[in-house]
């Protein structure tokens, strides 16, 4: 492909085992080249925690992975998708390629994670279907105060930014509470337009400076994009404007609220919804998918929900759910059913997810959740009309429960690989472990004074 004229420098990136974007900037000059051939980056990318600490010894034989190709911190490739190509609003003279990962000798990365859902995808369309996913996304905007860049803030991880609030008070959908942030919202909105991802909506949530952004519905591979780009996005336009924008899921701020991804989703078969019921709320085909996400739902928090922070949102009585059940639109239940009878848009809303989470593991978990559903043609339970007092399995309530759940998920493991949910479990495991080293402020204040 040919790049537009006036761009300066082209950024290729690719999504983490988080889900967060790393790569490498070039010259303009030498992108054509690199479209070529690809771009070299260091394989210890994929073996990092979220503090960026390399959790596998890299030095020893096989990578501390099993794979020669990994050892040594050697090399492995970043090819672009051109599909993916944008200019970046932000910093017009830069243009952007997101990135497949490949070995030097071709051989796909089994660490990608873009393709994990793209494998998934695949075995969906061995089946006859294709899924389709809408995103509703929760976030904070804060005014940054001071952004803590003193020699003695720096560490692994750094101390984050001081922040104020952009409102103040319980808010949801109150017009003159968006009025004061509008401002901040238009900037996001051009900026995400500009990037061409399909918006629908921009609402003020619940708690005070939190945000819900939702894109129209996509295909799977599209909607993953649209994730990693849009929060990528946000956080650059916003830092760039003097603000902090956060997809943690619950800061440690008082008075803020949790925030969560609600992915709606659904199947299509010959361009037609395959959940859509002549009679009913859900076809024959709709129910084995969702009782698939049922059957699955404990083991599948820990993609939904892979932070340790994540855990902290499932309470009772709050919006979130915290044990295994569905409902029809009921935003109690773990997974809500939207439409009924000839509704093209009926569709399964699984509100389990962070806007930490990765979206192409989360994606291709519902993926192997619900297929598994169907082959096996599971029974739909009853739904649950009182969703705090149904009689059900509780979701994990750490993330370290979470991984157990998954690791014994005979239909997972097989999905991913058993070698991917171990490579992944010890990653998560070593954040638990970091974790638990830590004396937290709920210890000092419980203890201190007491004993």
């Amino acid at each position: 492909m040919n790049l537009p004229k006036g761009l300066k420098a082209v950024r290729f990136s690719f999504a983490d085992q988080h889900g967060v974007l790393r790569g490498k900037t070039l010259a303009a000059s030498e992108a054509g080249a690199a479209m070529e051939r690809g771009v070299t980056v260091t394989s210890t990318l994929l073996l990092k925690d979220t503090s960026h600490k390399t959790v596998f010894p890299a030095f020893t034989p096989g990578g501390g992975v099993g794979m020669p190709e990994m050892q040594g911190a050697a090399d492995i490739l970043m090819i672009p998708d051109e599909s993916t190509f944008r200019v970046l609003p932000w910093a017009p003279d830069t243009g952007w390629f997101l990135c497949d990962l490949q070995f030097p000798g071709g051989r796909p990365v089994p660490y990608d994670t873009r393709a994990v859902l793209k494998n998934a995808s695949k075995k969906l369309a061995a089946a006859g279907y294709e899924l389709v996913a809408g995103l509703e996304v929760e976030f904070h905007v804060f005014r940054i105060r001071d952004p803590r860049l003193q020699p003695g803030d720096a560490g692994q991880p750094g101390n984050p930014p001081e922040v104020e609030l952009l409102t103040t008070g319980y808010q949801l959908l109150t017009e003159h509470k968006y009025d004061q942030i509008d401002a901040v919202v238009q900037l996001l909105r051009d900026g995400l337009a500009a990037l061409q991802l399909p918006l629908r909506s921009f609402e003020i949530e619940f708690g005070p400076s939190q945000l819900e952004f939702t894109l129209a519905p996509q295909p799977g591979i599209a909607a993953a994009d649209a994730m990693v780009l849009l929060r990528s996005a946000v956080k650059q336009i916003a830092r760039r404007h003097g603000y902090h924008a956060t997809f943690m899921c619950r800061p440690k701020l008082p008075n803020v609220m949790s925030s969560g991804w609600h992915l709606h989703q659904s199947l299509q078969k010959n361009g037609v919804n395959a959940f859509m019921s002549e009679k009913e709320d859900l076809s024959e085909t709709g129910k084995q998918y969702l009782a698939g996400l049922l059957a699955h739902a404990r083991a599948a928090a820990a993609f939904a929900a892979p932070t340790i922070n994540g855990y902290k949102r499932y309470r009772p009585y709050s919006l979130a759910p915290d044990r295994v059940i569905w409902g029809k639109e009921n935003r109690g239940a773990l997974l809500r059913v939207v439409g009924g009878p000839r509704d093209p848009n009926t569709r399964i809303e699984n509100r389990l997810g962070e806007p930490a989470a990765n979206p192409y593991l989360y994606l291709a978990s519902q993926i192997h959740c619900g297929l598994d559903g169907i082959e096996r043609r599971l029974q739909l339970p009853r739904s649950a009309d009182t969703p705090y007092e149904a009689k059900a399995d509780f979701l994990p309530r750490t993330l370290e429960e979470a991984l157990q759940h998954l690791k014994s998920d005979k239909t997972l493991r097989e999905a991913f690989g058993a070698g991917f949910v171990d490579y992944y479990c010890r990653i998560k495991e070593a954040e638990v472990a970091r974790f638990n080293l830590e004396v937290s402020d709920w210890e000092h204040r419980e203890y201190f004074d007491l004993f």
